[in-house]
C-alpha cells in the first residue's frame, strides 16, 4: 500500500515525503539495495562493479574517462573499481588509440560473469515490468523521459 502523502490543495508537498525528488530518490535507493544483495550474493559483485561490468560488457571498449561518466561515478572510484576487478581478472587495461588513455574490456572471466549479471538483471526487470500494466508501462517511461530532460534542464 503506498504511503500517505500530505499534499496540499496547491499540489505543493507539505513535507520532504511528499517531494517528488524525494519519493524518486527513495525508489531509487529500493531498486540500488536490492541490485546490490542479489548482485552480491549471486556473483561477489558491488554495485558500483557490476556498473562497469554491465558497461564494458555492452560498450567496450571503453576509456576510464567514459566508463566514470557513463557510470556516475568520479574518475577516482571508477579507477579504484577498475582496480580490483583488473586484480580480479574480469577486467583487462588494454593500448587506446590515444596513448594518453587505456582502453578497458572484460577478459573472458569478466564475461562470463556478465553474462549472469545481465540474465540476473532481466529477472529483475520483468519483475519490476510485471507490476504495471502495459498502459502503465507507457506513462512511466514517457514520464522518465520528460523527468530527466526537466532535471538535465537544472543542471
Amino acid at each position: 500500500m503506498p504511503a500517505s502523502r500530505t499534499v496540499a490543495p496547491s499540489g505543493e508537498a507539505r513535507t520532504i515525503k511528499d517531494l517528488l525528488s524525494y519519493r524518486i530518490h527513495q525508489l531509487a535507493n529500493a531498486l540500488s539495495r536490492g541490485a546490490a544483495a542479489r548482485y552480491r550474493r549471486e556473483f561477489d559483485v558491488s554495485l558500483m562493479e557490476w556498473r562497469t561490468i554491465a558497461l564494458l560488457g555492452d560498450f567496450a571498449p571503453m576509456s576510464l574517462k567514459d566508463l566514470a561518466r557513463q557510470s556516475g561515478l568520479d574518475k577516482g572510484l571508477a579507477s579504484r573499481v577498475v582496480g580490483g576487478l583488473v586484480e580480479r581478472g574480469l577486467v583487462r587495461r588494454g593500448a587506446a588509440a590515444d596513448a594518453r588513455e587505456l582502453a578497458l574490456s572484460l577478459t573472458p572471466a569478466g564475461r562470463k560473469v556478465f553474462g549472469g549479471l545481465m540474465r540476473s538483471a532481466g529477472e529483475r526487470d520483468a519483475a519490476f515490468r510485471a507490476a504495471l500494466t502495459e498502459a502503465e508501462m507507457e506513462c512511466l517511461d514517457s514520464a522518465i523521459g520528460k523527468l530527466l530532460q526537466a532535471a538535465r534542464q537544472q543542471l
